[in-house]
Formats: structure tokens, C-alpha cells, sequence
């Protein structure tokens, strides 16, 4: 059996899920109505852009050391799809993306994660086979 570190239960693994669906949720509303320009100290919105650049820094890294530290492969597919998702709304903010490229990597990478998420929680849920007695 796969030995998770991180994903090692059913509510962690129900928990990541509902995370990565809800990112694929935001991917794919940014998708359809974001066409983003690339980061500037100069003009309007300097506040917000230093918060989502400082919200995806933080997000990047803390998928990257989770990814450092999970075990078996399907939890590294996992967080490496999450990470490399963040990485790539990373770019995006801080280089802009007006076609669009990033974001349409940023949802295909989270839905490869929502597939290794489910797989996790099926793998969580399915019954544990019981110990043969030796007598």
C-alpha cells in the first residue's frame, strides 16, 4: 500500500480535494473573463498586485517544501500538479498573460491534481483488507 506523509487520511485527502476544486473553480473563472497585465509598481492597483504576488511567493513555496517532504507517487503528482499551478499564477502575475497561455496551464495542471486528489481519497476510502489470523 501507498505510504503517504502529508495525505495520510481521509479528511486530509477530502480537504486537499476540496481546495483543488475550489482553485479550479478560480483558474477557470480567470480563464474566461482575465486577460492579465503584467506586474507594475506605477498605476492603480500597486496594492493589490503586491498581495497576489506575495500570495502566490508564499502558496509556491509551501507546495514545493510539501512536495519535498510527501512520500509515494501519487502524492507527489499531487502537490507537484498544485505547485506547478501556483508557479505558473506566479508568472502570470508578474509577467502578465493577455493570451491567455498561463491560465489555460494553470487549469489543466489543476485538473490533473483534482483526478490524483480523487484517487487519493478513493484510495483512503476503499476498505482495509483484514489481517489473516496465523494459528
Amino acid at each position: 500500500m501507498d505510504r503517504f506523509a502529508i495525505i495520510n487520511n481521509r479528511k486530509r485527502a477530502i480537504i486537499a480535494l476540496i481546495h483543488s476544486v475550489f482553485f479550479l473553480g478560480v483558474a477557470g473563472v480567470q480563464l474566461a473573463i482575465s486577460h492579465a497585465a503584467p506586474f507594475s509598481l506605477r498605476g492603480e492597483k500597486v496594492v493589490g498586485g503586491i498581495v497576489l504576488l506575495t500570495v502566490y511567493v508564499i502558496v509556491t513555496t509551501v507546495l514545493l517544501i510539501l512536495l519535498r517532504f510527501s512520500r509515494c507517487t501519487k502524492e507527489r503528482l499531487y502537490f507537484a500538479f498544485c505547485a506547478a499551478s501556483a508557479g505558473f499564477g506566479l508568472v502570470r502575475i508578474w509577467l502578465g498573460d493577455p493570451v491567455l497561455h498561463a491560465n489555460v496551464l494553470r487549469v489543466l495542471l489543476l485538473f490533473c491534481a483534482v483526478m490524483i486528489g480523487t484517487g487519493i481519497l478513493r484510495t483512503h476510502s476503499a476498505p482495509v483488507p483484514s489481517e489473516v489470523e496465523a494459528q
